[in-house]
């Protein structure tokens, strides 16, 4: 039953019959006595006014529409509010929310997760989504290769938390004879290529974080990135942003200098940041496959660095993948994890442009 409150949705009932009468009685109009001549007029200018109908028609219902949407609203809360009022008068019944506008584009930082086989991704997206600060600034955009029906129910349980995306290419990547036993770095390249292709064209984003779904991010991770964003965009000798320390085992790090950053000539990877700008610059050239080895050789760098930590932002514990656990058991699971929040976005990172940075590393090495 309709409320009497809802005036509104009977005016756009009534609009709407008042010009489906219209339209009926144009569409039954007999043609004039005229010529054949007149009867050609006479039929261009009925389709002209059936056309203005139905433009009308739409143009109005979708101003009807968002009216409506905002009584309802309204009545809601009124309905909150009365009903907070009946259960305790004594308590001060709350505003009614104002609207939230979304944030600026240029200030999303988007997270983009490379999935595919594994459903241990559940590990990765869980510390993703216990150290988001901000689901509006942060949008997890997990894109998955493969068709694992595993893994994408596993993706698929976290609702509107993160946004699902499936590589729709699944067919066999051809590569050469000898690369036969590398087929699945081939299938990496692709699913990467496509991957960035929805986050920097399809979406939109000027910036982005990559990680991998075989990754767990420290408790400062989205603001490590955040406090570089700004750095990567005012540096053209800086190209990209990397959460990973290389050497960064517990022994050979600074733990009581989790500030402390670096830049660095080679390309680490393993939750790492680029610009929508960098990526129409690699995207032409983009290769079949080893694409990590590829971003490291002097023609993609051009002489420019990337920043990483003294303390890595993510480890890895993926032990099962196309390297078959290669270098892990010996090298990567040893990566010491941050675990003191340092508040980057607040910090004076001045320090790392060029210019600086030259200047206060051949002092230091020169000077030990």
């Amino acid at each position: 039953m309709l409320r009497r409150s809802n005036p509104v949705l009977w005016g756009v009932l009534l609009f709407v019959a008042w010009n489906l009468v219209l339209l009926f009685f144009l569409l039954g109009r007999p043609p004039g006595g005229g010529g054949a001549g007149e009867g050609a007029l006479d039929a261009e200018q009925l389709s002209r006014d059936v056309v203005k109908v139905a433009e009308e028609v739409e143009q109005e219902l979708e101003v009807q529409k968002q009216l409506l949407q905002q009584i309802q609203q309204q009545q809601q809360r009124l309905w909150g509010r009365g009903k907070g009022q009946g259960q305790d008068r004594g308590q001060a019944a709350a505003p009614p929310l104002s609207p939230t506008l979304p944030p600026p584009r240029d200030t999303v930082l988007p997270v983009l997760v490379i999935g595919c086989d594994r459903p241990t991704i559940r590990r990765c997206l869980d510390k993703l989504l216990q150290h988001r600060p901000s689901k509006e600034l942060y949008p997890i955009v997990v894109s998955q290769d493969c068709g694992h029906e595993e893994t994408a129910r596993v993706i698929a349980s976290y609702g509107d938390q993160v946004l699902h995306l499936r590589q729709p290419d699944l067919s066999e990547p051809r590569v050469p004879p000898e690369h036969r036993k590398f087929q699945g770095y081939y299938r990496i390249s692709r699913h990467y290529r496509w991957a960035l292709n929805q986050v920097f064209r399809s979406l939109r984003y000027s910036a982005a974080v990559v990680v991998e779904d075989d990754l767990e991010v420290a408790p400062d991770f989205f603001e490590y990135f955040r406090g570089l964003l700004p750095v990567l965009r005012a540096d053209p000798t800086l190209w990209c942003a990397s959460a990973w320390n290389d050497n960064g085992k517990e022994a050979m790090v600074d733990t009581q200098r989790p500030q402390a950053l670096y830049r660095t000539d080679f390309f680490p990877g393993l939750g790492w940041m680029l610009l929508r700008a960098t990526w129409e610059e690699l995207e032409p050239g983009w290769p079949g496959a080893f694409w990590d080895d590829w971003m490291r050789s002097p023609s993609q760098r051009r002489d420019r660095s990337c920043v990483r930590p003294e303390v890595s932002r993510t480890i890895t514990f993926g032990r099962k993948g196309v390297s078959n656990g290669q270098f892990f058991d010996q090298h990567l699971k040893f990566i010491k994890l941050n675990e003191r929040f340092v508040p980057f976005s607040s910090l004076e990172l001045s320090y790392l442009s060029k210019e600086r940075y030259d200047v206060a590393w051949e002092a230091r090495v020169y000077g030990a």
